[in-house]
C-alpha cells in the first residue's frame, strides 16, 4: 500500500493512496469536518455530497471530504471555529 504525504489540521499525516479526504479524517482518529454554528462537530453523514456536513477547507476551497480523493502535498483545515 502506497501512503501520500498531507497537512491536517496544520500537522503532517500519511494516508493511504486513494481514500477520500473524509476517510483521511476518520483514520485521524477526529473525525469531524466541520465546527456547526452551535459549536457541534460535524461529521460527513451521507456520504455522497448531499448532506454538506462534511465540509472542508482544501488548499485555500471549500470543498466535501466525501467527494474528494487526497492527494499528495494537500493542505486541509476543518471549517467553522473551535
Amino acid at each position: 500500500m502506497k501512503l501520500i504525504s498531507l497537512t491536517l489540521a496544520g500537522q503532517p499525516y500519511q494516508v493511504p493512496e486513494g481514500i477520500t479526504v473524509a476517510a483521511a479524517l476518520s483514520l485521524s482518529g477526529q473525525d469531524y469536518c466541520r465546527i456547526s454554528v452551535s459549536q457541534q462537530p460535524r461529521a460527513a453523514f451521507c456520504g455522497m455530497g448531499v448532506c454538506q456536513e462534511c465540509r472542508v477547507i482544501i488548499d485555500g476551497e471549500q470543498r466535501l471530504a466525501c467527494q474528494t480523493l487526497c492527494q499528495p502535498e494537500m493542505r486541509i483545515e476543518r471549517s467553522g471555529n473551535k
